[in-house]
């Protein structure tokens, strides 16, 4: 169940607390939102690099944060570029301790989970929250503890993402993508090359 924000909460979000049912931005240093520039001298630029299957958004290492382990910063790139659309963070604790605390607190700060996103067998156990203010962003948010799946982050992770957002990114990538491919098909009466087989068989 989605979180809704009320007017007069906005106002309290610039506090430094967050009380129960507001919508969080920030997260170890970094704000959802802001722009990718304003963190610098957090972020290793020059290890930037486009997200597998999601050519509308980059993400750039963290450098060494007290308390996290390594982490990715995820921005836009098309509707509004260098724009923090996601948080990754692993924390320096992987023990199952930490977790147990972690997930404590956060029910304190945001009440019971929305969705399990965990597996069957409790290898990967992940629960996850989703917020909605009355402008309409949401924002997803998964605490993550795995200690075998190789596929997955070992150990302690969080995950915020303003996925509002990220389906804008999405939509302005596609959009551009569309007029780039109308843009270079063949014209009426062009036909297309010859096919060459040998790319696709094994000899």
């Amino acid at each position: 169940m989605k979180r809704i924000i009320p007017i007069f909460v906005m106002a309290v979000m610039l506090s430094p607390g967050l009380s129960l049912g507001e919508m969080p931005l920030n997260l170890g240093g970094y704000k959802l939102g802001e722009d990718i520039a304003k963190y610098e001298d957090q972020v290793n630029m020059d290890s930037c690099l486009q997200v597998r299957y999601m050519e509308y958004v980059q993400e750039a290492e963290i450098r060494q944060t007290a308390g996290f382990k390594s982490g990715l910063i995820g921005f836009g790139t098309c509707d509004q570029p260098n724009k923090l659309i996601r948080i990754k963070l692993k924390y320096t604790d992987a023990s199952k301790r930490f977790y147990n605390q972690l997930l404590k607190k956060y029910k304190v700060k945001f009440g019971d989970p929305d969705e399990w996103r965990g597996d069957p067998f409790h290898i990967v156990i992940a629960w996850k929250w989703s917020f909605e203010d009355v402008d309409g962003r949401r924002i997803s948010l998964i605490l993550q503890h795995n200690t075998k799946d190789s596929e997955e982050k070992l150990g302690n992770s969080v995950k915020m993402t303003l996925t509002s957002q990220m389906e804008k990114e999405q939509a302005c990538f596609e959009k551009k993508r569309t007029v780039s491919r109308e843009a270079s098909a063949p014209g009426p009466g062009k036909a297309p090359g010859k096919q060459d087989w040998k790319l696709f068989i094994p000899f």
